[in-house]
């Protein structure tokens, strides 16, 4: 710009130099009238400011476009040395969950994921809702419900990103009598999960298939379960994946005889078993949007990633702890129901599911729904 400036009254004082060249050189020559000289002054002052402005015009434009250039150039650069220099902290749990992300995991370990992150995988919902609340986690996966909570805990901090996993729970048993939730009839059913997803979505289907007899008896972790399995076949048993592939591939006597999604499917009113979701803190959002976007297209190539290499996303599950073997993992994987759903399918399928569960006991949503604003990402 400073350029153009010069070139402009450079080429002002060159046209005052003509015009008064001009003047003298009519005035030395003339017959002519006071009034010709004048106007022909004025002509040729006119025509000469006219293309000196064009001409300056032309340089100043080339000068503005060539540096709107260079600062759109700059900020553009400025913009992504910012995002490169921020880092996602993201937290799991051990489970379908942080299997949908080991892909990414590794791309990141390995520096070669568009995002920086650090990832930790918790064994406890606790842990991450902590993490969110005190703001050491920016984007986290948790149970569908406790998505609902957090919302209401943190009164509107966050906001939903996808759905990561559907439904993982199973039944378990040696008893072949039993091949869907109407068979619980008169039965004794363990389960982990007393006042969380896995007891209201079995009571759910309880009272859907009207199974009014049904005693439920609540064990606190997954590998209790499976032990009991191990000594007397004839349980019949609620786990979740990788949990149930696990028990069934160290007990020839017990199967995953059923899913109860597919239960779900048969009674529900169109809503979707949800297991896992991920949102974000809006304080993170707000100020990283880029970032966000990132992950989520990052987290559906991972998903995806998951269902197609099975093989290969096996072998990570097994490198990050989350399944000591990969040979169970890559048997587990299919039934882990990993998926990377967002937007209005995201909203149809968690809100109908938290429906459910709050009509069964508001608390176990945070003890109310979440408004739209949850749903949308600005």
């Amino acid at each position: 710009m400073k350029k153009a400036l010069s070139i402009l009254c450079a080429t002002t004082l060159f046209v005052s130099t003509l015009v008064g060249c001009g003047n003298t050189e009519k005035k030395q020559s003339a017959p002519a009238s006071e009034e010709t000289v004048e106007a022909t002054a004025e002509e040729s002052n006119e025509e000469v400011t006219e293309e000196a402005a064009e001409e300056v015009a032309e340089e100043v434009a080339e000068e503005t476009t060539e540096e709107t250039e260079e600062e759109k150039q700059t900020e553009e650069a400025s913009a992504e040395e910012t995002s490169n220099s921020v880092t996602v902290r993201v937290g799991s749990l051990k489970g379908p969950t942080t299997m949908g992300l080991v892909n990414l995991m590794k791309d990141s370990e390995n520096g070669e994921s568009a995002g920086n992150y650090e990832f930790s995988m918790k064994t406890q919902p606790d842990e991450i809702m902590a993490g969110v609340v005190s703001g050491d986690i920016d984007i986290a996966l948790v149970p569908a419900n406790m998505a609902s909570v957090l919302y209401n805990k943190t009164e509107g901090g966050v906001s939903l990103v996808d759905i990561n996993t559907l439904g993982v729970l199973y039944c378990v048993t040696g008893d072949e009598s039993v091949k869907s939730v109407k068979d619980f009839a008169g039965k004794t059913v363990v389960t982990t999960g007393q006042g969380a997803s896995p007891e209201y979505v079995l009571r759910y289907l309880l009272d859907k298939n009207g199974v009014t007899d049904c005693n439920i008896e609540f064990k606190s972790e997954a590998t209790e379960i499976a032990a009991l399995l191990q000594e007397d076949a004839s349980k019949v048993a609620i786990l979740p994946q990788p949990f149930a592939t696990v028990a069934s591939a160290k007990n020839d006597a017990v199967s995953a005889v059923f899913d109860l999604t597919d239960e779900w499917d048969q009674v529900s009113d169109g809503s979707k078993l949800l297991t896992g979701v991920t949102v974000v803190r809006n304080d993170f959002l707000n100020e990283h949007n880029l970032e966000v976007q990132k992950f989520i297209e990052e987290h559906k190539a991972s998903a995806d990633m998951a269902i197609s290499d099975v093989e290969g996303t096996a072998a990570l599950v097994e490198e990050y702890g989350i399944i000591e073997k990969k040979e169970i993992a890559a048997k587990a994987l299919p039934s882990c129901n990993i998926v990377c759903i967002s937007g209005d399918d995201a909203k149809t399928a968690l809100s109908g599911y938290l429906q459910v569960l709050f009509d069964q006991d508001p608390k176990s949503v945070g003890g109310n729904l979440p408004d739209d604003a949850f749903y949308t990402l600005d």
